[in-house]
């Protein structure tokens, strides 16, 4: 993880607590993927860090960009132009993304098992199972790669399963175990010696 990575996720994970996001640093985390660090320009234009697209009542305002959207039928398809949401701050995001969750808790069970986790690690693979259509965040692995709470979900012991959104979910995990597992950067005004 680089130092810019770092401010990233320390940033976005202050946010994420004033958001009261049960799960900050793995929020923080999970921005950076679906932001790619902060990078997009859906992120840079409208402080969208999670791909929220315009919601029916729409708060703060859209921004109309391009994308590709995933059908079974046809593959990857160009869309000219999708109202996204767009926000003021990065906690309006974060605040706004929790939100959104909990109020498709009742009409997705993923949702729902994600806010009420009793940890990260569930949270995330939790969420990622329903967040995501694109068939790359699909992964094909066996019960050794999955978590306990993920191997309960979907039991697999010793076969290898399709399991909808976890690729995603260990992309997000490898950059939270780095995050916690790193030391903090010094101020960059302070000289160390």
């Amino acid at each position: 993880m680089n130092d810019l990575q770092r401010q990233f996720l320390d940033r976005a994970t202050a946010e994420a607590v004033k958001a009261n996001h049960p799960f900050p640093k793995m929020a923080a985390c999970e921005a950076a993927l679906e932001s790619t660090w902060g990078n997009s320009q859906l992120a840079r234009e409208a402080n969208n860090l999670f791909g929220m697209k315009r919601h029916q009542h729409n708060i703060y305002g859209v921004i109309n960009l391009p994308t590709r959207e995933w059908s079974a039928a046809k593959g990857w398809i160009q869309v000219p132009g999708v109202d996204w949401e767009k926000y003021p701050d990065w906690r309006a995001c974060f605040c706004d993304r929790l939100v959104t969750l909990e109020r498709l808790s009742n009409a997705y069970p993923h949702y729902k098992a994600a806010i009420d986790a009793p940890d990260a690690r569930t949270y995330i693979i939790s969420v990622s199972e329903s967040w995501s259509t694109d068939p790359g965040w699909q992964c094909s692995c066996g019960a050794q790669f999955l978590s306990q709470a993920a191997a309960q979900a979907h039991p697999s012991h010793g076969t290898i399963t399709e399991v909808p959104g976890l690729g995603r979910g260990l992309k997000v995990l490898g950059i939270y175990q780095e995050y916690i597992a790193a030391p903090p950067s010094p101020p960059s005004d302070l000289n160390v010696t």
